[in-house]
């Protein structure tokens, strides 16, 4: 993988200040500005998979962008349904450890919530790592399923961990720079933010075409009925 190159691709396009500036302004709009935006990267996702030497989009398509960015919103929220489920429960069942022994109370609380922590941060880095297979899997197929198809999405984390590892990085790399925008900014952000979500999206498609090249020889190996 090339991971300069996520960072670098948006700035050889000749149009780069416009659509970024573009993305910033959408962004702007409520409640749908950001799915906008989601959009938007997964189509550079699906760029740089099917190979385009130009894999950042105009702002010609926004209706399609709009309904990916939906889709990939929930994607990631099934993915993350686990986490949610277990803090929601944890914050409903703490009342009905009911009153006694107050130290005792404290302590077997404390225990619980460190347990359910734990769990939140662990599932929080595989989801990290299989989140974006699941979606460079969506990108390459163009079917929302295939986001679900969780034999497909675990085989492409499996056969080329590295790459999902760098996503990872790649991800908290670009979150550091989104954040400089409101370090020199507050409005910075709008456009540091659109950035960072190309930049995520470049990465993620280097990985799936990077881990497909290593599993699809394994399935045209199976031998056809």
């Amino acid at each position: 993988m090339d991971f300069g190159k996520a960072f670098t691709f948006v700035f050889e396009d000749e149009e780069w200040i416009k659509k970024i500036g573009l993305a910033g302004l959408i962004s702007l709009i409520p409640i749908i500005g950001w799915f906008f935006l989601i959009g938007w990267g997964f189509k550079v996702t699906r760029r740089v998979i099917a190979g385009d030497p130009n894999p950042l989009p105009d702002w010609s398509e926004l209706g399609e962008f709009l309904v990916k960015g939906l889709l990939v919103s929930v994607v990631a929220f099934v993915y993350s349904l686990p986490v949610i489920l277990i803090q929601g429960c944890s914050a409903s069942l703490i009342p009905l450890f009911g009153s006694g022994d107050q130290e005792v109370l404290v302590t077997i609380i404390s225990i619980f919530t460190a347990c359910v922590s734990c769990f939140s941060v662990l599932y929080g880095i595989v989801m990290g790592l299989v989140l974006p297979a699941a979606i460079g899997n969506y990108a390459a197929k163009d079917e929302f399923g295939a986001a679900f198809r969780f034999g497909e999405v675990f085989r492409l984390v499996r056969k080329d961990l590295g790459a999902y590892i760098i996503v990872l990085l790649g991800s908290i790399v670009a979150s550091l720079v989104a954040s400089l925008g409101v370090i020199a900014c507050v409005i910075g952000v709008l456009f540091t933010s659109a950035y960072a979500i190309v930049v995520n999206g470049h990465l993620i498609g280097q990985a799936y075409n990077r881990a497909a090249s290593s599993v699809l020889p394994e399935e045209e190996a199976v031998p056809s009925e």
